[in-house]
């Protein structure tokens, strides 16, 4: 079966079988190596000095853990959304009885900085932004993020930034865009199966954490940093997934991130210019378009509840469907992790045959 939906991702052969490894003492020295040795990995990947630390859940759980750490009770908070998962920040806020202030951009569009900057204007009391970098829902990339920062902290905000998809695939650089607090997960372009996320911890926002009165016990982020500094966590961890992204690393690590970015764009050209020679629209508008997934509109006369079914069933592909209002209306085409040329290829022949079958006039069969 050819997995091409933007997470969880194919896992290496040799990853796997990293993660068959026999359990040892999570209070012992061989996990405080495995931690150390992952720990600054993970730093490398997100191109930062700042503390990273690796939570037993997943990115929905880095996601909560940036919020019960930042964001006070009643607190008023910006958050950014281009799509469904920017939209999950609205829900995570308001569970925890914060009042977000929504600033909304349309699906396939990326978030204007100079709308950020009237909203935080317009709102002085705000003391922290949540964004999106790359929105899995629309195959959308915020290719403004680093003039985001620069104006959310001319406003003394905090930045906390959404990179689960993006981060391990595209550029993310923590440190030189100046981002508070930074989130992925190990199902995207880690290579590792669900179960961790990492978050970045900028000395601002160690500050907020100090000051914050929001109750938090399991995502207590510094009770993790104070677990680490003894070469452990705080809770019970996913031995078998830390075993994983150990091996996972080590094999990112000697790809080189500029290899493993210009691969991720090449493979997500050729995506692109695949779907289109199909005579196929995307959603993501131009030069917005994410280079690990590609968002494509289902076109008239195509039952798009039936398109994914279809794929799986008689040509043995795995697409992800549209999320929220999008249901129904695009399929999701992922090209990020452990992904090749052959898979795009596949993936390609996969999206012809299943329109055929749907009785759709493919462009290159005219």
């Amino acid at each position: 079966m050819n997995l091409r939906i933007p997470g969880p991702t194919p896992v290496p052969a040799a990853v796997a079988q990293a993660g068959a490894a026999d359990m040892i003492n999570h209070r012992g020295p061989e996990f405080a190596a495995i931690i150390r040795r992952t720990t600054a990995g993970a730093q490398q990947v997100f191109q930062t000095k700042n503390a990273v630390l690796t939570l037993t859940a997943s990115g929905s759980g880095g996601m909560e853990a940036a919020v019960v750490n930042h964001v006070a009770p009643g607190e008023r908070v910006l958050v950014v959304t281009i799509g469904v998962f920017g939209q999950r920040f609205l829900d995570i806020v308001r569970s925890y009885g914060a009042e977000p202030v929504e600033l909304a951009f349309e699906f396939g569009s990326a978030a204007d900085p100079a709308l950020i900057d009237d909203a935080l204007k317009a709102n002085p009391d705000i003391r922290t932004v949540l964004i999106t970098h790359n929105e899995t829902s629309t195959g959308t990339t915020n290719v403004y993020l680093p003039q985001v920062s620069e104006i959310v902290h001319r406003h003394d905000a905090l930045m906390i930034v959404d990179a689960i998809s993006s981060l391990s695939s595209i550029p993310v650089l923590t440190d030189e865009w100046d981002l508070d607090v930074v989130i992925s997960g190990s199902q995207k372009g880690w290579m590792t199966a669900p179960g961790l996320t990492f978050v970045s911890v900028s000395d601002r926002a160690w500050a907020r954490q100090e000051t914050n009165p929001m109750p938090r016990f399991y995502f207590d982020l510094r009770r993790a940093q104070s677990a680490l500094e003894r070469g452990e966590t705080p809770w019970t961890p996913a031995l078998s997934l830390f075993f994983q992204l150990d091996k996972a690393l080590e094999m990112m690590l000697a790809e080189g991130l500029e290899a493993i970015y210009e691969r991720h764009h090449r493979l997500a050209r050729m995506t692109r210019d695949g779907i289109r020679a199909l005579g196929l629209e995307l959603l993501a508008g131009e030069g917005l378009e994410s280079d690990t997934v590609t968002a494509v509109k289902i076109p008239e006369g195509v039952d798009g509840s039936k398109f994914t079914k279809v794929a799986r069933e008689e040509f043995g592909t795995v697409f992800a469907g549209g999320q929220g209002p999008l249901r129904g209306k695009i399929f999701r085409f992922g090209h990020l992790g452990h992904v090749h040329e052959e898979d795009i290829r596949a993936g390609l022949v996969a999206v012809e045959k299943t329109l055929v079958s749907l009785g759709y006039a493919v462009a290159n069969r005219a």
